[in-house]
């Protein structure tokens, strides 16, 4: 089983893919170092997030437990705070950290809200990278209008050894965000594609696994349904900056409340019982890393398939052929040609 832990709804950053800015969290109310260790122990991975992490004061005692109960733990960070991170990164150097960036300078800075947001966040992978931690990257959110700067990115992560997160815009109450879309989907396709033969073209079995992420994000945008069963509430679950245990950040169905009972009283329980049931028959088609990654190992044989079949394809192919292999998340009699939206 795998967690997210979201420690504060209070951010720096204004991103326009996102409203959890304008709705922050009272510091007062916020998940504590004590709710938090109510989640089980055994985990094989927790993602400490927010808003931005960084604001909350006593970050490093919230890492510490849920150092004690996850095997790896990664806090995503927008990475405006250098020295919080540096801080907390020499007291905890076996821990990941991602930079979230929306592309280069100038589409970081605008979309994400941040003066200099890509300086501070850069200067924060180099100062953690000089430390040798070695769980480190960026993340990108992609849409139309950061789409061209998803290769340049990954190519910098490249040069870095670095880790490379993807994702597209989402709309959930998690990001108090409805009205997300794609206007130019063949050309964000086409984008994830030439990042697809990309991460092929290394010779890590892991970045092959992304590959295969990556071009079902590109079914996402299409619209299309996920490749694989959600089980969120089951193989995954979500703690809130209020202490609530949620099954995912996409459905804002509450299980229970960590202040009044135990996790195992949530995890039984007859609501948390019809919350996997909702989700069961959930028609949202999420396609984010929290839900993907246990659907992936749990259904391993499926990615390794899509991989043994795929991989050669992708490597020798084309921008025009490269563009045909996305043909089935089309919708019927709608084409795509090689210039497509350039």
């Amino acid at each position: 089983m795998e967690g997210i832990v979201a420690v504060t709804y209070r951010c720096n950053a204004k991103c326009y893919m996102c409203n959890t800015w304008r709705y922050p969290s009272p510091k007062a109310e916020e998940v504590t170092p004590a709710d938090v260790a109510k989640i089980p122990s055994g985990l094989k991975f927790c993602n400490i997030t927010g808003g931005e992490p960084f604001l909350r004061e006593d970050l490093g005692e919230i890492v510490d437990v849920v150092k004690s109960k996850a095997e790896r733990v990664v806090i995503s960070t927008n990475g405006y705070f250098t020295d919080r991170v540096v801080a907390l990164a020499r007291k905890h150097c076996d821990i990941g950290i991602r930079v979230s960036l929306e592309g280069l300078p100038a589409a970081n800075d605008e979309l994400r809200g941040i003066p200099d947001g890509f300086d501070h966040g850069l200067r924060t992978i180099i100062e953690l990278k000089h430390m040798g931690l070695k769980d480190i990257g960026f993340g990108i959110t992609v849409s139309d209008r950061n789409a061209k700067d998803l290769l340049e990115l990954y190519k910098l992560a490249l040069s870095m050894d670095l880790e490379f997160a993807t994702a597209v815009t989402h709309n959930a109450y998690y990001f108090h965000k409805f009205d997300n879309e794609f206007q130019d989907p063949d050309m964000i396709a086409k984008e994830f594609l030439k990042l697809v033969r990309e991460l092929f073209r290394t010779r890590k079995p892991k970045n092959w696994f992304r590959a295969y992420f990556n071009y079902y994000l590109v079914n996402k945008v299409y619209g299309g349904q996920r490749p694989l069963s959600c089980e969120c509430g089951t193989d995954l679950f979500v703690v809130d900056p209020f202490a609530k245990i949620k099954p995912c950040n996409a459905l804002d169905l509450e299980m229970g409340d960590l202040r009044t009972q135990s996790f195992d009283e949530i995890w039984n329980s007859e609501r948390a019982r019809e919350i996997r049931a909702q989700v069961a028959t959930c028609d949202r088609q999420c396609w984010m890393i929290g839900s993907a990654a246990p659907a992936m190992k749990k259904a391993l044989w499926t990615p390794v398939q899509w991989i043994l079949k795929n991989r050669r394809r992708f490597l020798n192919a084309t921008e025009s052929e490269l563009v045909e292999l996305s043909a089935e998340f089309r919708p019927k009699g709608d084409t795509l040609g090689a210039n497509a939206g350039e």
